[in-house]
């Protein structure tokens, strides 16, 4: 286990941060509050009462924190102190850098490829996985058992987890006059954005004659299901066992919450949360939070819960 200076860590700090006390200390691991030791580094969260109180009590020499914390001479006397904007946040980029293990680029000797398919040199494909005809920029891990189907473009620096299913036929059918249901051609792709992450098991369908299309910077959790002809536009969050109806797009910056069900050819706007085991009827507008089945503005739900509590 390296030890890992202050003065290694400063080049991912902000200009404004600061760093404060005894700045000859290192650490070498990070742990869960409980197993925290004096080679440890550890970080408060904004929201955190009794700062002092808890760096006081913290095993840990080198601590992260944000401005709100009072600094006296006792704090870092014997300690080192980093201020910064977003403690979390500083936190993740340091162990990102320093103990993350970095997967090998490489293509599995079991994964099948697509004798036309595109895959710059340094991606990684995992064992048991398959890539049809489509084209896969660099940087991008796709791990293993995976299905990526024809006609899907992947972009720079994308993650996909274990079991993720890209490009398969949407859910399309039209009855004809005897009842039975005819299938509808899929015949469309997907387009993945560059620094998107799939998580494991999720399923993106292909668009029936476009594209169904996830924008830069998209987080998908695991178990969510994506269909035909969905846009999701960029930095938004999908979290676990989300459904998406076909041809319904999703917003900049809007965060699903986990279990939250979304009909066919719905506009969701931008900025907008949506609460856990929502189910989405309408149209969402920009910069709202909604929830509740059928969904509805927070404060139309917390109206209804007020009146039903009188009856």
């Amino acid at each position: 286990m390296r030890n890992i200076s202050v003065e290694e860590i400063i080049p991912l700090l902000d200009l404004d941060d600061k760093v404060l006390g005894n700045t000859s200390h290192f650490f070498n691991n990070v742990q869960p509050a409980e197993s925290i030791n004096e080679e440890s580094l550890d970080w408060i969260n904004p929201k955190k009462k009794n700062k002092s109180e808890y760096i006081n009590n913290s095993k840990a020499k080198i601590i992260i924190c944000d401005s709100s914390l009072e600094i006296n001479e006792e704090l870092t006397k014997n300690r080192c102190i980093i201020i910064v904007e977003n403690p979390k946040l500083t936190f993740l980029r340091i162990v990102n850098k320093f103990f993350e293990e970095k997967i090998k680029f490489q293509i599995h000797p079991s994964a099948i490829i697509h004798p036309e398919a595109k895959i710059a040199e340094n991606c990684h494909i995992g064992p048991y996985t398959y890539i049809g005809k489509c084209e896969i920029s660099e940087g991008t891990i796709i791990q293993a058992n995976c299905y990526i189907n024809d006609s899907v473009t992947i972009g720079k620096n994308v993650i996909i987890q274990a079991g993720a299913v890209i490009g398969n036929d949407g859910f399309g059918y039209q009855r004809n006059k005897e009842g039975a249901l005819e299938k509808f051609p899929h015949i469309g792709g997907v387009i993945i954005k560059d620094n998107v992450e799939i998580g494991s098991n999720t399923s993106i369908d292909r668009g029936a004659l476009g594209y169904t299309v996830i924008e830069e910077g998209v987080k998908i959790d695991n178990l969510v299901h994506i269909s035909h002809n969905v846009k999701v536009g960029k930095h938004s969050v999908i979290i676990a066992n989300t459904v998406i109806g076909g041809s319904t797009i999703i917003g900049e910056y809007t965060w699903l919450s986990p279990s939250v069900s979304i009909l066919d050819q719905l506009i969701v706007g931008k900025n907008v949360i949506i609460g856990v085991g929502a189910v989405v009827t309408k149209n969402i507008p920009d910069n709202e939070t909604w929830t509740g089945s059928p969904a509805m503005p927070f404060k139309d739900f917390l109206a209804l819960k007020r009146k039903l509590s009188k009856l």
